[in-house]
């Protein structure tokens, strides 16, 4: 099965997909005997639902996990146990609360109109292309930065900079979807030697060790306590009224911070470039959803929409359906990797032994007739609207984007804020066309890029 998996590595989730569907949901992959490779294979929602939330406690992460994720220190992505609930705990009561929702929004709207609508001005202006991708990457990271560090590094503007710290999550999120795949000595071996995709992860950590070390610092020297919203100064009040702040580490403060803007940075991003693709290829359904926006939303005189309260973006129905199928098709985060304690079997009849490597294949769940039916594969919103106009709601072991049970997404109703006003506002002013000839496939990387970028033309609606 190795030669297999080597020739298709440029497009695993389509070849996993392939052979996931092939086998009727579930499939062993081995390795040569030497290489001690061992995964099992899922997109069967039984086995999804009894691995996140029927069995989740013979289901942790793995001591593989731990490895291949290194780079995230000890912070909530990879945190277990005791660990990882005392986080979790926290990180929720800060994230649902409705002052940080609302700032939220309001640091979503800055960025839009500094940042992103000025770029978008001057390239229509101007008949220029430019990378979607890029662009939503940039905006993202400046946005997580703001609302985690309460830094913004201006990555979004005119002069579009090189910024080492912004690069450094591509790099890391490449070379640890590799460690899934190869052999843990061959990576480490890679690692010792300082070559291909190691080495530039280990670069990558320094960068973001240094940038978070130097935001963190800038916050100690201007903190404005309580009129604060941004994560890092709430995570430290709430461990200061439990008096165990000066106990923590600087090490513990990256961390934590590394792993929030890792959350929400780059799985935005991606949405964002897959639904706008979406929308250029699927004319009609751009239509829908700018009538909505247009009768829906508040307008300005010249006919633009500005954000102005979290209520007005309540009734993007429509929106709220195209984004949750760009989701289907395109989740951000493309698998799960999980490992049982102890040998269990599977409610598709599949015995698993202990440490044995278990990916749950998420892209490939969106893209199964038994799941979704025989339309699976085509862009359809209309599928997540009922006859009352309402939103449905799919088990969430069944529509997995923000994962499920214990360790489902606390970012949720964030994502949906942040992308519901980067659209409403793109699709107000501008028409978005892709270039034709740009290829369009899914990069080799742990979150789902596209491989060569979203080059699009820009021009005014209004």
């Amino acid at each position: 099965m190795m030669p297999g998996l080597l020739l298709n590595i440029g497009r695993i989730h389509q070849y996993v997909t392939e052979i996931i569907e092939q086998s009727g949901g579930t499939f062993l992959f081995k390795g040569p005997w030497f290489t001690k490779v061992e995964m099992l294979l899922t997109s069967d929602p039984a086995n999804v639902h009894y691995i996140l939330t029927k069995n989740f406690s013979n289901f942790p992460k793995g001591p593989d996990f731990k490895k291949i994720f290194d780079c995230l220190g000890d912070g909530i992505f990879v945190a277990e146990s005791e660990s990882w609930e005392n986080q979790r705990k926290i990180t929720r009561s800060l994230v649902h609360n409705t002052g940080f929702q609302e700032f939220v929004a309001k640091t979503s709207w800055k960025k839009m109109e500094t940042g992103l609508i000025p770029i978008l001005e001057l390239v229509s202006k101007m008949g220029m292309e430019v990378d979607f991708q890029e662009i939503f990457q940039r905006f993202t990271f400046d946005c997580s930065c703001i609302l985690v560090l309460g830094h913004d590094p201006s990555s979004l503007c005119t002069e579009l900079p090189h910024l080492p710290h912004e690069k450094a999550f591509a790099d890391a999120e490449e070379a640890i979807l590799l460690r899934h795949i190869l052999p843990e000595s061959l990576w480490k071996l890679q690692k010792w030697f300082q070559i291909g995709k190691e080495k530039k992860l280990s670069n990558a950590k320094e960068v973001l060790d240094r940038f978070l070390s130097y935001c963190i610092l800038l916050k100690q020297q201007d903190c404005k306590g309580d009129e604060d919203f941004d994560l890092l100064t709430s995570y430290k009040r709430t461990l200061a009224a439990k008096g165990v702040a000066p106990n923590v580490s600087e090490q513990v403060w990256r961390d934590t911070t590394l792993n929030l803007i890792f959350a929400g940075k780059d799985t935005i991003s991606a949405t964002l470039t897959w639904f706008f693709w979406l929308l250029a290829t699927n004319p009609a359904e751009e239509e829908k959803i700018r009538e909505e926006i247009l009768k829906t939303l508040q307008l300005e005189k010249n006919g633009t929409w500005k954000y102005s309260n979290l209520d007005e973006l309540k009734y993007l129905i429509y929106l709220h359906g195209a984004l949750c199928e760009s989701l289907r098709l395109f989740p951000p985060v493309a698998f799960q990797h999980k490992a049982p304690l102890e040998q269990d079997i599977l409610p598709s009849g599949h015995w698993i032994n202990s440490n044995t490597k278990t990916i749950l294949s998420f892209y490939s769940m969106g893209r199964m007739e038994s799941i979704w039916g025989k339309d699976c594969l085509e862009f359809k919103p209309g599928r997540w609207i009922s006859e009352m106009g309402r939103i449905k709601n799919e088990p969430s072991f069944k529509f997995t984007a923000f994962n499920a049970g214990p360790r489902s997404c606390l970012g949720k109703e964030m994502s949906f804020i942040q992308m519901k006003i980067v659209a409403a506002a793109i699709i107000s002013r501008f028409k978005i066309e892709v270039l034709e000839g740009n290829p369009v496939s899914p990069s080799t990387s742990v979150v789902l890029h596209m491989k060569h970028g979203l080059k699009v033309k820009v021009s005014n609606y209004v």
